[in-house]
């Protein structure tokens, strides 16, 4: 999967039309999120405590494979939404809150 990073791009969309470029960025990202296991990752990340998950921790809630979770916060992390932290052999992530606010802000009512 070919995935860009979401970088602050555009404003509101119900404030203003969008360009062709940004109406792709924004498409990438929400297309990203559209799987349920991503925003179930960004979820349970989200809500751990100390705002952080270990991948060895994110199996089992979501009853799938290291390798899959592996797979999709790789993508979540390429696309800047998760920061990954390398400690021992486990890898942590914690979501990239200024990149999530751009999606956020691209559909504010404003």
């Amino acid at each position: 999967m070919d995935v860009q990073t979401i970088e602050p791009c555009c404003a509101p969309v119900m404030q203003a039309a969008l360009s062709a470029e940004e109406a792709e960025q924004l498409a990438a990202a929400f297309k990203l999120l559209a799987d349920p296991i991503r925003l179930r990752l960004l979820s349970l990340i989200a809500n751990a405590p100390d705002g952080e998950a270990c991948v060895c921790d994110l199996t089992a809630p979501l009853d799938r494979s290291q390798p899959t979770i592996s797979h999709h916060l790789t993508a979540l992390t390429s696309a800047g939404l998760l920061e990954r932290e390398q400690r021992g052999r486990w890898a942590y992530f914690r979501v990239a809150a200024d990149r999530v606010e751009v999606l956020r802000e691209a559909l504010a009512l404003r």
